[in-house]
């Protein structure tokens, strides 16, 4: 497996997946430097006029939540109901879920148009599940990601869905398989916007490998294993950001292979 996920890291270098992003202002630019030192290509569009003719050129798409009004959740409705007929692979990310029932009702409306992968915290993850409104604290998660895996199965089965739920411990959750990756550092929640860097990431490697669920545990595989590198040559969480960018950009296959720390299950 650690062999597939370093050629699927390969693999989108040499695709250039484009990436449409209806992401969140905070991110916008860290998510479009991250998808540009993989090797894809960033398009931030929520114009829901151009959007046809975006979705037919991109190979993936990524819908963010954070900054949420309904001109933004028309576009995500839009332009997912788009890509899921057109067959192409989506991912959302469900920002704050649990933190207000509009986000909460957003959220489960969205999953309605088949998100291919869903990538959040344990507590926005729950909420989708649960409908739970009052579970978590602003866009932070009150839980510890293995509180999220019993939810995480019932919608990867419900909606027929990769389901990646970052943390101390990341999970990502298909009907049928389950991998724990235990990489990473405390210090990256210091930083904002990393969760959204693994959203954004895991829409570049679906748009380069059309099995999903191998796909998503490269895409939090990658961005776990540079940030515990990253931290290492760090002072604190604004060299690690950057250093973060820079190892996206020219990690080795020996430094990746080597650091990885993933366990993949059967699931009955």
């Amino acid at each position: 497996m650690v062999n597939k996920i370093w050629q699927n890291v390969r693999t989108v270098h040499q695709k250039n997946p484009l990436v449409l992003n209806i992401t969140n202002f905070v991110v916008m630019n860290t998510t479009a430097n991250a998808l540009l030192a993989i090797g894809a290509s960033p398009l931030m569009s929520k114009a829901e006029d151009e959007m046809n003719e975006l979705a037919l050129i991109s190979n993936a798409l990524v819908v963010n939540m954070g900054t949420l009004d309904r001109e933004w959740i028309e576009a995500m409705t839009l332009a997912s109901s788009i890509f899921n007929e057109l067959g192409k692979p989506w991912v959302l990310d469900p920002v704050g879920a649990g933190a207000s029932k509009f986000r909460t009702v957003s959220a489960r409306e969205l999953l309605k148009n088949n998100p291919t992968v869903i990538r959040g915290n344990a507590s926005e993850i729950i909420a989708l599940a649960e409908a739970n409104f009052s579970d978590s604290y602003g866009v932070d998660s009150k839980h510890q990601s293995r509180d999220a895996v019993e939810a995480g199965k019932k919608i990867a089965k419900q909606y027929h869905t990769v389901v990646c739920i970052t943390g101390e411990v990341d999970y990502v959750i298909s009907s049928t398989k389950m991998a724990m990756i235990k990489n990473g550092h405390k210090m990256m929640t210091r930083v904002t916007g990393l969760g959204c860097t693994s959203t954004a990431l895991s829409g570049a490697f679906i748009g380069s490998n059309s099995n999903y669920f191998e796909a998503a545990v490269s895409a939090i595989s990658l961005i776990g294993v540079v940030g515990e590198l990253a931290e290492k040559q760090s002072k604190g969480p604004g060299t690690l950001q950057m250093n973060i960018l820079d190892l996206l950009y020219s990690i080795s296959e020996e430094a990746f292979t080597s650091n990885l720390k993933i366990d993949l299950h059967e699931l009955p």
